[in-house]
């Protein structure tokens, strides 16, 4: 993409904003939402039997924690650990499906972590034996998981794939020695390679990589190494998300020196060649921060304005619901959100007292449902339709969404969108500052405190 972005918009406009995985974001939600609003919205759910499912299932384990992490992940040498973790597993899917019924039709299972591939290949069969005894996992169905390459071997690629995974990501992050020094991860090129080609042979349907951009010590050279190798691989799908240092959040960050981590500007042209090369390769920018082959339904589904995200990432297979289970998970279920409790005692101290680890959530108003919309529009097609509506809602977004389209208008001078007779589109441009027009319809962000919430847009 041979386009210019004036340095001064990227120092106006890189401000901390929410990456928009939900709306509204985790920070408006509210502890007040528990257990109770929870289980009203599965009795919901079991009045609408036809309605598809996703599953997350939170695998929090790790062998230490790498410097730049952001998840929810625990470190634990005990004996027994995971073992008691999947009885607390077993119990919450027990609770949820007593209310919900079992055998529901699941068209999408996500294992996200922690490392998932932390497991044994006994618990792994055990995992998924629970989960396909409570939900009726669709052959067809994707079921994907996330690995660490640092433990993962062939050996296991080929097993996970027998036990009917189908896509898989690596968490790669960046090849440079220096950089997986600085942030605590050291990775051996060779050995991700040879888990990839493993993959590949073992006939998964998708084969992703994960990089980050904006790490300590990388430079555009350096980052435009790592690429080439990651291209050369020739991978389906390739997220390149942006580090967000948030050590306020994530307590381990701050052994990040941050003398030499590039921002602003510099961080935005790590990004920026990113883009370069992939389309150089025959990838296709997708959404924020992913590019896939263009013959990829990634790919296909974003030319034909079908494109959906949910908490999991972008996908082409939208369910109506999303239950998650473990600690931390969120799920969003007949228009609430919910988050079980975060802590790993917290979480199972819950299910040993026979309660769903609710922490908190938020149930949407019909406002929330049409920004949401909106904004998914934006993050998803690249465009907000004047004509959007969301069921028992009728009036179209142009009209209940005035304030948010009368705050988008200066953004056409600056030339990030257009306002169309039917739409207003994003530019390519505009593409870079996504984020920052979602903040635009955003109704919750004035509310929150003056403490920092989130990273910063660019």
């Amino acid at each position: 993409m041979a386009l210019d972005v004036p340095r001064d918009l990227l120092e106006k406009h890189d401000k901390p904003g929410p990456r928009y995985t939900s709306y509204p974001t985790v920070p408006a939600w509210t502890h007040d939402f528990g257990e109770a609003d929870y289980r009203e919205a599965l009795r919901e759910l079991a009045a609408r039997p036809g309605d598809e499912l996703s599953v997350y299932l939170h695998l929090p384990f790790c062998a230490k924690h790498c410097h730049y992490c952001g998840c929810n992940a625990v470190v634990s040498n005990e004996k027994g650990a995971v073992d008691d973790y999947l009885d607390r597993v077993e119990r919450e899917l027990a609770a949820v499906v007593d209310v919900l019924g079992p055998g529901r039709r699941v068209v999408q299972l996500h294992w996200g972590g922690g490392t998932p591939n932390y497991l044994k290949d006994h618990q792994v069969e055990r995992a998924l034996g629970l989960l396909r005894a409570a939900f009726a996992v669709d052959p067809r169905g994707e079921v994907s998981i996330e690995v660490d390459p640092r433990i993962g071997t062939p050996e296991q690629a080929r097993f996970l794939r027998a036990q009917g995974f189908n896509r898989i990501s690596l968490g790669v992050q960046d090849f440079e020695p220096a950089v997986q020094k600085a942030i605590g991860r050291l990775q051996k090129r060779d050995r991700t390679l040879e888990l990839y080609r493993a993959c590949r042979e073992a006939g998964y349907e998708g084969v992703n990589l994960d990089l980050v951009y904006g790490l300590p010590e990388q430079t555009r050279d350096s980052f435009a190494r790592t690429l080439r190798d990651i291209i050369e691989q020739g991978p389906d799908r390739v997220a390149c998300f942006s580090y967000a240092h948030v050590p306020w959040v994530r307590p381990q960050q701050k052994l990040i020196n941050t003398d030499n981590m590039p921002s602003g500007f510099e961080k935005f042209e790590l990004f920026r060649l990113a883009i370069d090369l992939f389309a150089e390769a025959g990838y296709d920018w997708v959404g924020i921060d992913h590019f896939a082959r263009r013959d990829d339904e990634l790919a296909v589904a974003l030319r034909e304005r079908r494109l959906h995200r949910n908490f999991m990432g972008y996908t082409t297979r939208p369910a109506p619901h999303m239950l998650a289970f473990g600690m931390s998970g969120i799920g969003d279920v007949c228009d609430r959100f919910v988050q079980n409790d975060a802590e790993l005692d917290g979480y199972q101290t819950a299910i040993d007292a026979g309660r769903l680890p609710v922490v908190k959530g938020h149930r949407l108003s019909d406002d929330d449902r049409l920004r949401r919309l909106a904004i998914l529009n934006l993050m998803c097609n690249l465009e907000l339709p004047y004509a959007l509506t969301v069921p028992g809602f009728g009036a179209p977004a142009d009209e209940l969404l005035a304030d948010g389209l009368a705050r988008l208008r200066p953004y056409v001078d600056e030339g990030f969108v257009e306002f169309l007779p039917d739409r207003v589109r994003v530019t390519d441009l505009g593409r870079f500052f996504v984020r920052n027009l979602c903040m635009e319809l955003d109704a919750y962000l004035d509310r929150t405190s003056g403490k920092p919430l989130f990273s910063k847009t660019i």
